[in-house]
């Protein structure tokens, strides 16, 4: 496995409506490191966002989808999601106030 520090673990929050739905149970949605496990995930939570603690954490691999240029067949790159629910006392994420 990669030396992955935990800034390198949560690339970018997903903003879909699925996922805006769960902000209200707080539950935040994240693209992660696809070598990140859960612990990592808890770990870069609770680091980069200050009052936040980590009720547990799903993970789901998306495998990259099939795209043709001509006659040749190629993939995407594969990703990794991971939904981060929250403790009842946590503080609220703020990247997501606003949206």
């Amino acid at each position: 496995m990669a030396n992955v520090q935990y800034y390198d673990v949560i690339l970018k929050p997903v903003i879909t409506e699925k996922s805006m739905n769960g902000m209200a149970n707080k539950e935040y949605t994240f693209l992660v490191h696809p070598e990140a496990n859960k612990q990592m995930i808890k770990d870069a939570v609770e680091k980069m966002f200050t009052g936040t603690k980590v009720e547990r954490v799903n993970t789901m691999n998306c495998p990259g989808k099939k795209r043709r240029r001509g006659m040749v067949v190629g993939l995407t790159a594969k990703t990794k999601k991971a939904i981060v629910k929250l403790t009842a006392d946590s503080a609220d994420i703020e990247i997501f106030q606003g949206l």
